[in-house]
């Protein structure tokens, strides 16, 4: 396993394989896009992959940190956006889908109010937690966004994660050594980042009124 690990993180094949797992994540969170873009940032910090070098005395291309973080953020957008698309065109059938989901309800709602005032730094958070990317890119199709309103966060949260995932593997290999010990440090901080902002998407105060609270209270009598 280790000799085809080095072997992908030594090829130029890395960065389609980083990305179309990340692409595909939104739709099947139980892929290890994370994992994989810390694995191949750790082999960057090795400098060489002298596991993929083998018997043949060939030297591995090292992987580009600069071109790891493009590919992940890129791949991050455009399933985003795929999402969103397939969600915006859904129809009764997904909107009855949603409205049998607590979460998915209730983070349409919050996502709704946060674009609406301009401050979608819940699209940020969101994809850092488990789903929270699948459940947010939904909310905000179904909602029928605008996609300006939706765009810059996603492009944003993209290059946060990208960037924290390819950071986490390289000082990871810097400073603990491009062993498995370093990777797996490396993604429990990944966890530990997921978790956390599960936590802040979970709490009622994250966000303002959503939109079925604000109308209710603009709307109520006055008594004086």
């Amino acid at each position: 396993m280790l000799e085809s690990m080095g072997a992908l993180t030594g090829s130029p094949w890395i960065y389609a394989v980083v990305a179309l797992s990340v692409l595909l994540d939104v739709f099947l969170p139980v892929l290890p896009s994370g994992v994989l873009v810390i694995t191949a940032a750790t082999a960057a910090a090795a400098g060489t992959t002298s596991v993929a070098a083998g018997s043949a005395g060939e030297v591995p291309q090292v992987p580009s940190l600069l071109a790891l973080i493009l590919s992940a953020a890129t791949a991050s957008v455009l399933g985003d956006l795929v999402a969103y698309r397939l969600a915006w065109r859904g129809g009764d059938r997904l909107d009855r889908a949603i409205a049998r989901s607590r979460r998915l309800t209730t983070a349409q709602e919050r996502l709704g109010a946060a674009l609406g005032r301009g401050g979608g730094i819940l699209v940020v958070i969101a994809r850092f937690a488990p789903a929270g990317r699948s459940v947010v890119s939904l909310g905000a199709g179904a909602a029928h966004r605008k996609v300006k309103e939706f765009l810059p966060w996603s492009a944003l949260a993209g290059v946060a994660w990208a960037g924290y995932s390819v950071g986490l593997g390289y000082f990871g290999g810097q400073w603990l050594g491009t062993t498995w010990l370093g990777t797996a440090v490396s993604v429990l901080a990944l966890f530990v980042a997921g978790a956390l902002a599960a936590y802040l998407m979970r709490r009622p105060g994250a966000t303002a009124a959503t939109p079925a609270t604000a109308p209710a209270a603009a709307s109520a009598p006055k008594t004086s």
